[in-house]
């Protein structure tokens, strides 16, 4: 139950932004089996002067395409699977939209099971105590 925020330069179609959106949650459902309909995605675009990046961070070179995915998930995957994902989404927007492996800059947030609620303000995976202390 991923919670997924992209974040482009101002001036993306339509038509890219679902594309991007859709390469990204397929890139999660093949690499860490993700749930098909498990689907919560914030896609914002953003005026180049709000848009702040280091076009040649650690060597890498990259463009104004750039790509900003956070996707916070729940904690316990393996470096494996993290690096899995890491490939698939740059294969995966490399396909639909053409974009350069090195204008993709990922990053997960690994949360614990109880810091998610689904509705109602539960802690929907917190286990429930029956003290009236916690209530």
């Amino acid at each position: 139950m991923p919670l997924v925020r992209i974040c482009l330069i101002e001036g993306k179609t339509p038509d890219y932004r679902r594309k991007v959106g859709d390469a990204v949650h397929q890139a999660l459902v093949e690499a860490i089996g993700v749930p098909e309909l498990d689907r919560f995605q914030l896609i914002t675009d953003h005026w180049t002067d709000e848009f702040i990046y280091d076009p040649e961070d650690l060597g890498i070179l990259r463009s104004e395409e750039l790509v900003l995915v956070q996707a916070t998930i729940t904690a316990g995957r393996t470096l494996d699977a993290k690096r899995a994902l890491f490939r698939r989404i740059a294969e995966k927007l490399g396909e639909p939209v053409g974009l350069r492996q090195t204008d993709g800059w990922i990053n997960l947030a690994e949360v614990a099971k109880e810091s998610w609620s689904f509705c109602k303000s539960l802690a929907s995976c917190a286990p429930h105590s029956r003290s009236r202390a916690s209530a």
